[in-house]
């Protein structure tokens, strides 16, 4: 991985802000900081980061609000470091726009290899084509999604699984197979990360998310998207 990149670290602690300026700066990272929500977002609009790595438990507003809004207008990375631990926690984080989610007390080396993770799905692609299934078009040269000519907006990991399902249109994919495609091998028992994006998908794609015209579900065994006829 390419060093240089510009990671915002968004943590009212200044111990830890300290200790992961430190960690990240020795693998050739620029490290921003921020110790509240406000904060963190008035220094992604000044400095527009690579990466943000986003406490939960901030003075003034909740991470979980801070990703909200931040994916209003920014599709830049965010990996959430957090006390909490409970699914709930994990799932409104990401239901929020997260792309991934660490708990402290944590090891750099885990933390390191998540930011490996997230900015692979940043790659450029530009040599890929545009995939199509029905009125869902996706222009992967230009990071373009549209249904039926509408432009759709999506998060770093939400691209990166539609593009996965539109590449094996018709094809089952297993919960463990998408997990490990677009997370990695670690992430094969975290289906709640594959249930919020799938949903947050349908969401976006389909007219009617109660019944999917595009993403389909396989019970007990995956996903297959099929082109609507």
């Amino acid at each position: 991985m390419e060093n240089g990149l510009r990671i915002l670290v968004v943590d009212d602690e200044t111990p830890i802000r300290r200790y992961l300026r430190v960690a990240l700066g020795a693998q050739g990272y620029t490290v921003l900081e921020a110790a509240g929500g406000q904060e963190a977002l008035n220094e992604v609009v000044a400095s527009h980061p690579d990466l943000i790595i986003l406490d939960l438990g901030l003075p003034d507003i909740d991470g979980v609000e801070v990703a909200r809004r931040l994916r209003e207008w920014s599709q830049t990375p965010i990996i959430i470091l957090s006390v909490r631990e409970a699914e709930e926690d994990k799932i409104a984080a990401l239901d929020a726009g997260a792309d991934d989610y660490l708990v402290k007390p944590f090891g750099t080396g885990e933390l390191m290899a998540r930011i490996r993770v997230v900015m692979r799905r940043q790659a450029n692609v530009a040599d890929e084509p545009v995939l199509q299934a029905g009125a869902l078009r996706m222009d992967l040269p230009r990071r373009l999604v549209t249904v039926a000519d509408r432009e759709i907006t999506l998060t770093p990991t939400e691209y990166d699984l539609l593009r996965i399902l539109l590449q094996n249109a018709g094809r089952v994919l297993t919960h463990r197979q998408l997990l490990r495609m677009v997370w990695g091998n670690a992430y094969e028992s975290e289906q709640h990360l594959l249930r919020v994006n799938i949903s947050n998908l349908r969401h976006k794609l389909e007219p009617d998310p109660s019944q999917p015209a595009f993403i389909h579900t396989e019970p007990g065994v995956g996903y297959r998207l099929i082109p609507p006829e």
